[in-house]
C-alpha cells in the first residue's frame, strides 16, 4: 500500500505548526514507515508547499526550496514524478514551479512549450515565438 501526502500534511511536517497537527502528521508518517508503506509526495504538493512556506510563513524562496529539497531527498518520501527532485536543486534561471512543470512534462515524454524566456532555456523546452 502507499499513502500520498497532501500539502497540509507536508507543511505541518516541515514547519511543525500547529503542534497537534504536526504530531499527528509525524505519527502517520512513522506508521507508514513501520508498515513499509510507500509515502508519496507529488509535484503539485511541492509547488503548493513552496508557496505556503514563502507566503504564509515568510520563508525566503531560496530557503523554502532548500527545505523541500532536504525533505525530498530524506529517503522517507517518494517524489512523483522522480524528476521533480532535480527541480528543487539550487539553480539560476527558471523558477521552481516552472522547473516542476518542465520535469512533469519530461516524465511524460513531452516537450514544454512556453513563451517564458527562462523556462524556454531549460533542456528540452521550446520557446514559442511571439507574433
Amino acid at each position: 500500500m502507499a499513502i500520498g501526502l497532501d500539502t497540509s500534511v507536508v507543511v505541518r511536517l516541515v514547519v511543525g505548526l500547529p503542534e497537534a497537527q504536526a504530531r499527528a502528521a509525524r505519527r502517520r508518517l512513522e506508521q507508514a514507515l513501520e508498515r513499509s508503506e510507500r509515502v508519496v509526495v507529488c509535484d503539485v504538493v511541492l509547488a503548493e508547499t513552496y508557496h505556503a512556506l514563502h507566503h504564509h510563513y515568510g520563508v525566503p524562496k531560496s530557503e523554502a526550496r532548500s527545505i523541500l529539497e532536504r525533505f525530498a531527498k530524506s529517503g522517507v518520501v517518494t517524489i512523483e514524478p522522480a524528476d521533480a527532485v532535480g527541480a528543487l536543486e539550487a539553480k539560476s534561471g527558471a523558477g521552481l514551479v516552472d522547473r516542476l512543470i518542465h520535469a512533469r512534462h519530461r516524465s511524460l515524454g513531452a516537450v514544454t512549450a512556453t513563451f517564458e524566456k527562462k523556462q524556454g532555456s531549460l533542456e528540452g523546452a521550446v520557446r514559442l515565438p511571439a507574433e
